[in-house]
């Protein structure tokens, strides 16, 4: 898939989840997104992006740079899988630059094709306002809040959304 921009989607092979766990430490280093902190090892990482049943896009810059990703796996096992999961990256340099919608769209179509009937969010930080303006124009909801479920790196607490979008 091209974007008119010249950033393109691909599935995430053996030769690029090395700089995808690169950029993945350096978004949870910001610690506005992800739950994970460093150190976090290169085994942590496969498991969790890529865990079995999962998919995972890069998006790439012209010269094939990763601008961004996501991971699709199921939310939940047995009879509830087919709620998808889903996160995102996007590298610092390629914010601003539409690239999140992006993703999110293209995970929305990927979810449809492999039957997900809804795509859940487990948490979105509550201070994290770009990501939460994103996921609503993509027409997620937010389905509840977790009390303090983020510790921050000044030790203060920030609540967290759960976001649902419906696919059926």
């Amino acid at each position: 898939m091209q974007r008119e921009t010249g950033f393109s989607l691909h599935i995430c092979d053996e030769s690029k989840k090395e700089e995808l766990y690169k950029l993945f430490l350096e978004v949870i280093k910001e610690g506005n997104s992800y739950p994970q902190i460093v150190p976090f090892s290169y085994t942590e990482f496969q498991e969790y992006f890529f865990p079995k049943k999962s998919i995972v896009l890069i998006c790439k810059a012209k010269g094939g740079e990763i601008a961004g990703g996501f991971f699709l796996k199921p939310n939940f096992p047995g009879r509830c899988s087919h709620i998808a999961n889903a996160g995102y990256l996007v590298k610092k340099k390629f914010r601003g630059k539409k690239l999140g919608f992006y993703l999110g769209k293209c995970s929305i179509d990927t979810a449809k094709e492999l039957s997900y009937r809804g795509i859940m969010f487990n948490l979105v930080f509550e201070e994290n306002t770009p990501s939460i303006k994103l996921w609503g124009k993509l027409g997620f909801k937010t389905i509840g809040v977790v009390p303090n479920a983020v510790k921050k790196d000044d030790g203060n607490f920030q609540n967290a959304l759960i976001m649902f979008l419906d696919l059926s």
